[in-house]
C-alpha cells in the first residue's frame, strides 16, 4: 500500500466513522475501487486508524472525557461496551469472513438506509435531552444494539444512534453518546487488532505492531494515516451534529441505499 492510498482510506476512515453510513463498507470498496491490495497490513491499518477517529472525539469533548468527578459517566461507558467487546471477540472469524464478501455488505447498506428513512418519524418523542439524564441501564441497552454493526455494513454509528433513540435520547444527545461509546470500544479494537490478534503477514505471523515496523513504509503510512484520521474526523463530527438537529437521518437513508444499489449493480456486473 503507497502512501497515497494510506491518506485515501485514512480520509474515508474520518469522514464515515461516525456517520452512520458504514466506515467499514466504504473503506472496502474505496480499496476496490482505487486497486489497494487488501493484504494482512491493510486489514489492520483500515482498523488501526481508528485511533486518529478516536482522538478526535477526546479533543473535541475533552471536558467530558476528563470531568474525572463524573464517575456516573465512565460507569457507563465500560459497563455499555462490554456486550461489543465479549461478542466480537466470539465472532471475529466469522466477521473476518463476510469483510471478504463484498455482495452482503452493500445489501445491508440498503437495508440500513431504508431503516433511516423512518426513524425520525418512530422515535418522535425524547425524554433524554442531555448525557447526565442516560441511566446505566439505558447505556447497556445502547451497548446492545451497538452489537448489530458486527455485521460489515451496517455502521456502528447508526446502530447505536437508533438504539438511543430508541431510548428515548435525543437526536443530538444520541448521536454525541455513540461518539462516547465509540471510543472505548474502538480503543480496544485498535489495541486487539496491534497487540494481540496475530496476523499472516507475508507467510508469517505477526502482531500488528510488528507489521506496523516492519519497514518504513507502513511505519509512515500508520503515522499519516492517524493523522489523517483525527483531522477529517474531527470536521465530520462537528458538522454532523448540526446537521441531524436541523434536517434529521432522512438523508443519510437515501445517500445508503443508492450507493448500495450502484455497488450491488457493479458487483453483480463484475465492475467490482
Amino acid at each position: 500500500m503507497s502512501l497515497i492510498q494510506a491518506i485515501i482510506l485514512a480520509i474515508v476512515e474520518g469522514l464515515t466513522e461516525f456517520l452512520p453510513i458504514s466506515s467499514t463498507a466504504h473503506m472496502i470498496f474505496t480499496s476496490s475501487i482505487f486497486g489497494i491490495q487488501t493484504d494482512e497490513f491493510v486489514k489492520m491499518f483500515q482498523v488501526s486508524i481508528q485511533f486518529g477517529a478516536i482522538l478526535a472525539v477526546i479533543v473535541l469533548y475533552w471536558k467530558k472525557f476528563f470531568d474525572f468527578k463524573s464517575i456516573n459517566f465512565y460507569v457507563k461507558l465500560a459497563l455499555a461496551v462490554v456486550p461489543a467487546l465479549v461478542l466480537g471477540k466470539l465472532f471475529d472469524d466469522k466477521i473476518e469472513a463476510v469483510l471478504e464478501k463484498p455482495l452482503p455488505i452493500a445489501i445491508v447498506l440498503v437495508v440500513g438506509g431504508l431503516v433511516l428513512l423512518f426513524i425520525d418519524n418512530y422515535f418522535k418523542k425524547s425524554i433524554v435531552n442531555k448525557e447526565e439524564d442516560i441511566s446505566v441501564k439505558k447505556a447497556i441497552t445502547i451497548g446492545f444494539w451497538q452489537c448489530l454493526a458486527m455485521m460489515p455494513g451496517t455502521s456502528r454509528a447508526a446502530a447505536s444512534i437508533i438504539g438511543g433513540m430508541q431510548q428515548g435520547l435525543s437526536r443530538k444527545v444520541a448521536a454525541e453518546f455513540s461518539f462516547f461509546l465509540a471510543v472505548p470500544t474502538m480503543l480496544a479494537v485498535t489495541c486487539y487488532s496491534i497487540f494481540l490478534k496475530d496476523w499472516n503477514y507475508k507467510g508469517i505471523e505477526q502482531k500488528g505492531f510488528e507489521m506496523i515496523f516492519a519497514n518504513s513504509t507502513n511505519t509512515t503510512a500508520f503515522i499519516v494515516g492517524n493523522v489523517i484520521a483525527f483531522i477529517v474526523a474531527l470536521l465530520a463530527i462537528k458538522l454532523f451534529i448540526g446537521f441531524i438537529q436541523k434536517y434529521g437521518f432522512r438523508i443519510w437513508g437515501w445517500y445508503r441505499i443508492i450507493v448500495g444499489i450502484i455497488l450491488i449493480i457493479a458487483i453483480q456486473t463484475n465492475l467490482l
